[in-house]
């Protein structure tokens, strides 16, 4: 049980510091009402496209994995 601990707490790390790095790989969304018209203009007009998107979803993926990895790590230490 131990060794299984140990395997799921360095793939927890990793995880963490994966969903870091693609969170900050990630284009910011433009605050303000510039942003605002921007940003519609931008989804209306399909600029975003490409790295954000997959960027989008392999967040999702690292954000599911993460989450499933602390619950199981919850389970197993308590």
């Amino acid at each position: 049980m131990v060794v299984v601990q140990v395997i799921l707490t360095v793939l927890h790390v990793i995880l963490c510091i994966g969903l870091i790095a693609i969170i900050l790989l990630q284009s910011g969304k433009s605050a303000g009402l510039s942003g605002a018209i921007a940003g519609g203009a931008e989804t209306f007009f399909g600029k975003k496209k490409g790295l954000d998107e997959f960027l989008g979803k392999i967040t999702v993926y690292v954000a599911v994995a993460f989450a499933v990895t602390s619950v199981v790590l919850v389970i197993i230490t308590g």
